[in-house]
């Protein structure tokens, strides 16, 4: 799924909402803020957030805090969030949930709180995780229906039933494509000719939830600089020795621009990054 199909199912949950009897009940999605989510003229990178920023604000529901976000789940094919995972802490004895951005609005900078259009009893009443990957398809399916979330994969969440191919019968144990952000955290960069560093952070676009930058920290070579590439340019992760691989030079990475976390990752940086690579843009 796209970003732009993202957005479009936004726009669709949030027409279905405004056609709703007035008196059923709204608990089951919420207010409709979370759906408005619109990028000001000249403000297009005001949504990139880094994942170690993130990890740690609080939920807030309409009705209150509810735990906080433990981690991300991406899905590595198309590169975008689908989960965030919420350890609700005291307030629900541990239980481990998961929330889709669909259902959330821009996170507060000030406050460190991410709102969300669900209630505490949505929350309190959704099909809990294990601690470990994978997630099924079934519990995925089972989240749909509870939050009235859009499924983000075939043509709608009963295609399981309706097909027992191998690939969806692995799935319904567990859907491959779903990875932890904690997990990458640390994973070395594959060079083209060696390794050179490892991930220190993720940074995501809040308004799609796409994948968009990748930290690497290169203190092992060249002390105190972080330099990003592209997350699209990650040609593809070998899980079992931990390492990301990209079609670039060690001299590359080693010379391209510093970058500082605590500075916004702007216009005119993304600019001079994609120029230096020789790299299309994305936008």
């Amino acid at each position: 799924m796209t970003p732009e199909t993202l957005k479009k199912q936004r726009e669709s949950i949030m027409e279905s909402n405004e056609t709703r009897a007035p008196d059923q009940d709204s608990a089951d999605i919420g207010t409709r803020s979370a759906f408005r989510l619109q990028v000001e003229s000249g403000k297009e990178t005001d949504m990139f957030r880094s994942t170690n920023e993130l990890s740690g604000y609080h939920i807030l529901a309409t009705d209150g805090e509810c735990g906080s976000i433990k981690d991300f789940l991406f899905d590595d094919e198309s590169n975008i969030v689908r989960y965030l995972v919420v350890d609700t802490g005291g307030w629900l004895t541990g239980r481990k949930v998961l929330i889709s951005p669909v259902a959330i609005d821009q996170p507060d900078l000030d406050t460190h709180k991410l709102p969300t259009v669900l209630s505490r009893e949505n929350i309190e009443t959704s099909p809990a995780i294990e601690e470990d990957l994978p997630v099924s398809r079934q519990i995925e399916t089972e989240l749909s229906t509870h939050y009235n979330w859009p499924v983000y994969w075939g043509a709608s969440g009963t295609s399981l039933d309706r097909q027992t191919s191998a690939t969806q019968v692995a799935e319904l144990k567990g859907n491959p494509h779903l990875r932890s952000i904690n997990e990458v955290i640390g994973y070395h960069i594959q060079c083209m000719e060696g390794t050179l560093g490892h991930i220190d952070d993720l940074i995501v676009d809040t308004e799609s939830w796409s994948m968009r930058y990748v930290v690497i920290d290169t203190r092992n070579w060249f002390p105190g600089k972080k330099v990003i590439i592209a997350f699209d340019w990650i040609t593809f992760f070998t899980w079992g020795d931990r390492k990301a691989h990209v079609d670039l030079t060690r001299e590359q990475i080693k010379n391209a621009p510093a970058y500082d976390p605590h500075l916004p990752v702007n216009r005119a940086y993304e600019l001079q990054l994609y120029d230096f690579y020789g790299r299309p843009t994305y936008w």
